[in-house]
């Protein structure tokens, strides 16, 4: 839930902290004080977009500060740790955003800078706004689908699941064979191009770094002689001349003469030199071999360089016209092999494919009917439990009606699918069309919500769908920007009573101008509105009883007078009393003591 929020900056708020706790909250004020600051703070904190208009005149940024704890809600939890954050010692994480005047925005989690979709995904975790935009989304048909699933909670959700993952390579399956048979001539050329390299390059067949090996052959195979008289020379200086010509003697004669003169020697210190000796006249004689094998191995074959050469020739082709080196030739096979496994355009290939795309629809189509089933069955449901809301929130006569209809496939609809022998549109939520209607009264007919109701009935018909959501809803945190709009009386003191039955299990936030709301707040906020050498300031005030009832009174008949203050008296006394009905009794009985 939020614990407290902090904002500086922000529209005619200078600087306002609200220390929020769990139940019912209310926020009041005069209009103009900047309730709706408060929920445009929440909608930053949110992750929403940033208005530079928003930004206090004189300020050169507005932020807002928000602490919230989270134990328990896994998807919270793995927000906070994916990001890096730094957690309390209480267990909260404080949530900042800062807007500047210049459009640019900041903001930060935990201490640490996050992109502003961090700050999104961990609200729709935790806290979610409602206001006059709300009910306009309610008019979508999306959301209105989406509005009997979260209803029907897993009943939907796991055929859904099923739906869209086959959904996903039907498509596929319809994207290749649709491909495939209108590039058929393309792709058929584009195949014997293919066919045709690796024809020419399983004719010379390389071998991996051949082209480097060849060179280094060709180079040996050139230079011969040169070759030939180096190692000739060298084995001559190791081994001494070939006939033993005294006057030439090699290395390993130096070194045999100089160990023997050293063994021989009655000097302790010359002694121990000979053992190094020993080891050079070793090392020595193996190179002596590996020479003179060399020499005989190096025999000048122009037939072989001839051939060696027309080798480089043939892969060179290949290299100029696949790959800069042999490598990149065979990674080129590779490729072409591989794109023409999926080029294959026969009548039998795309048979295949059709086939894989029936048998795919086939199983799309049981999990859509599935879906449908589960979405009826809720619709009878949630309409029922909304009815029965609205008529607590004098709308006694009114009915909700929820349609689930299979949306029709349009001609040349590729996307199409059969169920019960009807072609539907197959959409990524399914193949219904959800809609609430809405019927005003006894004999009425059923309407589009948005044609049925008035401003104030959208928002008591909004009011009921939250409270009837409420348990199906993992968001621990609602608030509600004035739905009360364009109601009083004994409506307005029904919508009071949901909200606090709604705030048993919620941490409920509610912007409101209505005293008949107010009075059933377990805690209740002012925005306060002051002038100072010209310029406008406001802030929040959490009331004590005594500032509560003055706040009512003003609320209720304009002033604070006695009249005024004995009707919001009388009114927070009726509402106390409302709100020990549907508490426990166990609670109810320990208020009374």
């Amino acid at each position: 839930m939020l614990a407290e929020m902090r904002i500086q900056g922000l529209g005619v708020i200078e600087d306002a902290l609200l220390e929020l706790h769990a139940g019912f909250t209310v926020v009041t004020g005069e209009t103009g004080a900047g309730k709706t600051m408060v929920v445009t703070g929440l909608h930053l904190l949110s992750g929403g977009r940033a208005e530079v208009s928003k930004v206090r005149t004189g300020m050169l940024k507005a932020f807002v500060e928000g602490r919230f704890t989270y134990s328990g809600v896994e998807g919270a939890e793995r927000i906070v740790a994916d990001s890096g954050a730094d957690v309390d010692e209480d267990g909260s994480v404080i949530a900042l955003r800062a807007v500047a005047v210049d459009g640019r925005s900041r903001a930060h989690l935990g201490g640490r800078s996050v992109p502003v979709g961090v700050l999104a995904e961990l609200s729709e975790q935790l806290i979610a706004v409602h206001g006059q935009n709300d009910q306009l989304r309610l008019l979508r048909p999306a959301e209105q689908r989406a509005v009997i699933d979260r209803f029907a909670g897993d009943a939907v959700a796991k055929p859904l699941r099923a739906y869209q993952e086959v959904r996903t390579e039907w498509l596929a399956v319809i994207a290749e064979l649709t491909e495939r048979s209108t590039r058929s001539r393309e792709m058929a050329q584009q195949a014997d191009l293919l066919k045709h390299g690796l024809t020419e390059i399983d004719a010379v067949a390389p071998e991996p770094g051949e082209d480097v090996e060849l060179t280094e052959q060709i180079k040996r195979l050139a230079a011969v002689d040169e070759l030939r008289a180096a190692a000739t020379e060298a084995h001559v200086a190791v081994s001494g001349s070939p006939d033993g010509d005294p006057d030439a003697p090699g290395a390993m004669g130096l070194v045999s003469e100089a160990l023997r003169r050293l063994s021989t020697s009655e000097d302790n210190v010359l002694r121990e030199l000979a053992p190094r000796l020993e080891e050079a006249s070793v090392l020595l004689a193996d190179v002596g071999a590996e020479l003179g094998t060399y020499v005989e191995t190096l025999d000048a074959d122009p037939a072989l360089l001839e051939k060696v050469l027309a080798r480089q020739s043939d892969l060179k082709r290949l290299t100029r016209k696949y790959a800069a080196d042999v490598d990149g030739v065979l990674a080129w096979a590779d490729d072409a092999r591989r794109r023409l496994e999926t080029m294959d355009t026969s009548e039998e290939a795309l048979a295949e494919l059709a086939l894989r795309r029936d048998q795919l629809a086939i199983q799309l189509s049981a999990h859509a009917a599935e879906v449908s089933a589960a979405r009826e069955k809720a619709a009878a449901e949630l309409a029922a439990e909304i009815t029965r809301e609205l008529s607590g929130l004098a709308m006694g006569q009114a009915a909700i009606d929820v349609t689930v209809e299979q949306r029709p496939a349009e001609h040349g609809d590729t996307h199409a699918l059969t169920i019960d022998g009807r072609a539907v549109h197959a959409g990524a939520d399914g193949v219904d069309d959800v809609e609430l209607l809405l019927r005003a009264h006894d004999g009425a007919p059923p309407l589009p919500v948005h044609k049925a109701a008035s401003g104030g009935e959208l928002s008591r018909v909004m009011l009921a769908i939250e409270v009837v959501l409420a348990h199906a809803d993992t968001v621990q945190t609602l608030v509600f920007d004035e739905v009360d709009a364009g109601v009083g009386g004994r409506a307005a003191v029904e919508i009071g009573r949901r909200l606090a039955r709604l705030a048993r299990t919620h941490q409920v936030l509610v912007v409101t101008h209505l005293p008949q709301v107010a009075a059933f707040a377990d805690q209740h906020l002012v925005v306060d509105k002051g002038h100072s050498g010209g310029v406008t300031r406001s802030g929040v005030k959490n009331l004590s009883s005594t500032e509560r009832v003055s706040e009512l009174a003003r609320m209720l008949a304009g002033m604070d007078n006695e009249t005024g203050r004995a009707h919001a008296e009388e009114l927070l006394a009726t509402a106390e009393k409302d709100k020990l009905e549907f508490e426990p009794k166990k609670k109810r009985a320990a208020k009374k003591k």
